[in-house]
C-alpha cells in the first residue's frame, strides 16, 4: 500500500511539470536575441512583484514577453520599448527604477533603514554596559562561599 502511494505522488509530482509552457521565439539574427534577454530580465513581473519577465509564468508577464517581442520584431530600440512599459506601467516594471521624487524613498529607504537599526543596536548595546549592579557585603560573602565549595567539588 505504501509504495502504490509513493509511486502515485511520484507520478503527480512529474506530471505537473509536463504543464509548463516552453516559449519558442524565433529572431532575425542574435543580437535580436540579446536584446530580447536583457529586456525581460530588466523588467519587472506586475503580478509576481519579486520575479523578471524571464523568471514570471504568470499569464501578463507572458503577455508582456509577447509584446516586447512583438516590438523587437518590429524594429523599435531598447529605450522605445522601456519607454513603453513604463507610460503604461509606471517605474514599477523596471527592475532599476531611475532615481526621481517619486522614487527617492525606494533608493534611499533602505539605507534609512539600516541607519536607524545601527542607532537602535548602538543604544542598545551602551545601555546594556551601563547597568551596573552593585553587590552587598552579604551577596559577596555568599558567591564566596559558593565558589569556594565549587571548588572543592571539583578538585
Amino acid at each position: 500500500m505504501r509504495s502504490i502511494l509513493i509511486a502515485v505522488t511520484l507520478l503527480l509530482s512529474l506530471s505537473s511539470s509536463l504543464y509548463a509552457a516552453v516559449e519558442v521565439k524565433k529572431f532575425d539574427n542574435p543580437q535580436q536575441e540579446q536584446r530580447y534577454k536583457k529586456l525581460i530580465d530588466e523588467l519587472r513581473c506586475l503580478v509576481c512583484q519579486n520575479q523578471n519577465l524571464a523568471d514570471s509564468n504568470a499569464s501578463l508577464a507572458v503577455d508582456l514577453r509577447k509584446q516586447v517581442y512583438k516590438m523587437i520584431s518590429e524594429g523599435q530600440s531598447d529605450k522605445e520599448i522601456m519607454d513603453f512599459m513604463v507610460t503604461r506601467y509606471g517605474d514599477f516594471v523596471l527592475y532599476r527604477p531611475p532615481f526621481k521624487t517619486s522614487t527617492f524613498f525606494l533608493w534611499v529607504g533602505p539605507f534609512i533603514i539600516f541607519v536607524i537599526g545601527l542607532i537602535v543596536l548602538i543604544r542598545f548595546i551602551r545601555l546594556r554596559k551601563n547597568v551596573v549592579t552593585t553587590l552587598t557585603d552579604d551577596d559577596k560573602e555568599k558567591l564566596k562561599q559558593l565558589l569556594d565549595q565549587d571548588k572543592e567539588q571539583t578538585k
